[in-house]
């Protein structure tokens, strides 16, 4: 099955930004999930995917499509939640979507109706009156009725409580099942990638840290703490990343095997989580 998204020797000059993508596959039919600072240039990369800017140099293929020759064909089989949706504050939400459903040939009132109830959301309410989580749900809905296949997700659940993050998540999840949907998440919230992701990209001041499987990604990670008197300076520049306290050390490695043959028994090991190894390849770029 093709890559709903491919990024091939891509680069984007903003000011003294650059953003430097060499290759970026996304699998179809998948949660990807796009880890990154504030800053690091992670909704550049979604504006070039979707033709708001053109590369300086690259090539960028959506669905199939080369995204600055055909980008505007593949816009209806995606949907997208970004930061600002643009809605006219004033407007009741049957009447956006009623503007909206004619740029989608599948779009499903059906479809609307259902996830509208889901979220308990009034078609009759003006936008302005919802919640910063409830706009961010009618959002989604927006953009998930056109049965898209592919939704792009830019920091969807930023500021949001707990309990409407995961009901955004479940959803994904739901249409990601059903209807083979392809997701393209970018957050600086990783726990909600521990949820949710099949696949992660860590991008960190515009440049790509690491792509791969979610949970091949973990299990190939370790956190190691122990005392400080287990450390060597050879064994120091192995690790990924490593911090010294009072009580000793805690460090990343992604060899697991060579620090249980280098400390045994007298250190600790622990599955880091998406978080620990996102700030463990970061602090050893900023090195």
């Amino acid at each position: 099955m093709p890559n709903s998204i491919e990024i091939t020797d891509l680069q984007k000059r903003l000011g003294h930004f650059v953003l430097s993508i060499d290759h970026l596959q996304v699998p179809t039919g998948f949660i990807t999930g796009f880890i990154g600072e504030n800053g690091a240039g992670k909704t550049t990369t979604i504006k070039l995917i979707l033709d708001m800017l053109r590369p300086n140099r690259g090539q960028i293929q959506v669905l199939g499509r080369d995204a600055q020759k055909d980008g505007s064909l593949a816009k209806a089989d995606i949907g997208y939640v970004g930061d600002d949706a643009g809605y006219w504050a004033s407007m009741r939400l049957r009447t956006i979507a009623n503007i909206t459903a004619p740029f989608f040939p599948r779009w499903d009132w059906a479809l609307f109706d259902k996830l509208l109830s889901r979220f308990r959301l009034d078609p009759k309410a003006k936008y302005i009156s919802l919640s910063k989580g409830m706009k961010k749900q009618f959002e989604l809905v927006i953009a998930l009725c056109h049965h898209p296949k592919l939704v792009i997700l830019d920091e969807p659940t930023a500021n949001l409580d707990p309990l409407v993050r995961r009901d955004i998540l479940d959803l994904l999840l739901e249409m990601m099942e059903k209807e083979e949907v392809t997701v393209f998440f970018s957050t600086h919230i990783t726990s909600d990638l521990d949820h949710a992701a099949d696949y992660i990209v860590f991008l960190h001041q515009g440049k790509m840290l690491l792509f791969g499987d979610k949970d091949t990604i973990i299990e190939g990670h370790r956190v190691v703490k122990g005392p400080a008197s287990l450390l060597s300076p050879g064994s120091e520049d192995k690790f990924i990343s490593i911090q010294k306290n009072s009580f000793g050390f805690e460090a990343l490695t992604d060899d697991p095997q060579w620090a249980l043959d280098t400390f045994g028994k007298e250190a600790i090991y622990e599955r880091p989580d998406i978080e620990q190894i996102f700030i463990g390849y970061t602090r050893k770029e900023d090195r």
